[in-house]
């Protein structure tokens, strides 16, 4: 079976350029996210499971649940329910995490943005976040959007994440690094 990032690719890119054109872009977005959370709910999936159902009700199941939702009114329209029915003839409705993924990093990237995480032993205080994400917006030639994570596992320094760069500055991984020295 086909990886779920690449069955996902040509739906999340074929509904980047539709909201692209139609400048809709965020609504998609949410919609997206919010049928996202519709097949990942585990009631949903034991409904979406039931071999009873047709493709059709699969599709309309999601579509009444979505666009009952703050975000989800999208999925209502005659491109959202169409999006559905033919996610549901493929029997790719469980992809539309993945798209909604996908879609958001090509939204991202076409509004210039990266999000960025930063993860730290202890908790960040406001002026070393401004800090970073001001050193990361010169570094990427990108607005940074700055999430905040916690891991004391790390026991000092950070790991910071942007899309495929990471950055470890964590005193877990120069131990790590030593240890390996020592032996290797």
């Amino acid at each position: 079976m086909a990886d779920a990032s690449t069955v996902a690719r040509p739906y999340a890119k074929a509904l980047f350029d539709l909201a692209s054109a139609e400048r809709a872009l965020p609504q998609w977005s949410a919609a997206l996210g919010v049928a996202a959370a519709v097949v990942g709910d585990a009631n949903a999936k034991r409904v979406l499971a039931n071999p009873a159902l047709t493709e059709a009700q699969r599709a309309e199941l999601v579509a009444s649940v979505a666009s009952g939702v703050a975000g989800g009114e999208t999925l209502g329209t005659p491109h959202g329910r169409n999006l559905l029915k033919l996610l549901a003839e493929n029997d790719r409705l469980a992809a539309l995490p993945d798209i909604a993924v996908q879609f958001d990093a090509l939204k991202a990237r076409a509004e210039n943005r990266v999000k960025v995480t930063l993860v730290s032993a202890t908790a960040v205080d406001a002026a070393l976040a401004e800090q970073v994400t001001k050193a990361l917006t010169q570094r990427l030639g990108r607005t940074v959007e700055l999430t905040l994570e916690v891991d004391a596992s790390l026991l000092g320094g950070a790991i910071i994440r942007a899309d495929d760069m990471v950055i470890d500055g964590s005193v877990r991984t120069r131990l790590q690094r030593l240890t390996e020295s020592l032996v290797g």
